[in-house]
């Protein structure tokens, strides 16, 4: 599953909250750095993929006809040049393997940043970052649903895709994530 830029800050945040409820993690810098700083790393790694994105699009359009006279399926043409062209980007295109290196990318910073100490080995450290980045994406697509079901049922009709539908959506995102003990 993916993480998108919207998403970053409470990821950031439930990864802190996960970190200092393991018991074997001890905060120097307090948690607001901690949130700080993976959020920076998990905005830096979408707009990578961003970046490479869209240059994907930019080889596609430029084959435009090409593709179109062969009848080749866009989607997966788009998946197998995206999977070509990370590389030239660095960037890993398996979700799987992304998240054990941004865990790992995050522990390494914030111990470096002497944000962090932990008195276990570094895979058990690591493995409450993943875990956390894991059992995020499994509840928010839950919790997405969840709101724009209590947004369909609202007394005032809202219309997708309005500023104000955006800011009742987040404030209520923001609260079923409280709910369930996600920030």
């Amino acid at each position: 599953m993916r993480i998108k830029l919207p998403h970053a800050p409470y990821i950031s945040r439930k990864i802190a909250l996960d970190l200092s409820k393991s018991g074997f993690i001890s905060f120097k810098g307090g948690v607001e750095a901690i949130v700080q700083t993976t959020q920076e790393i998990f905005e830096a790694d979408i707009k990578k993929e961003k970046a490479l994105e869209e240059r994907v699009k930019e080889v596609l359009e430029s084959n435009e006809d090409e593709m179109d006279f062969m009848q080749i399926d866009r989607k997966n043409m788009f998946w197998l040049v995206k999977k070509k062209l990370a590389k030239d980007f660095d960037f890993i295109v398996s979700y799987e393997d992304r998240y054990l290196h941004l865990s790992h990318e995050i522990l390494e910073v914030l111990w470096k940043k002497d944000l962090i100490d932990y008195n276990v080995s570094e895979n058990k450290a690591k493995n409450v970052i993943y875990s956390s980045i894991e059992s995020y994406l499994k509840k928010y697509e839950q919790i997405e649903d969840l709101v724009a079901e209590r947004l369909e049922n609202y007394k005032r009709k809202l219309i997708p895709g309005t500023e104000e539908y955006d800011l009742m959506f987040e404030k209520m995102y923001v609260e079923e994530l409280q709910k369930q003990g996600m920030i």
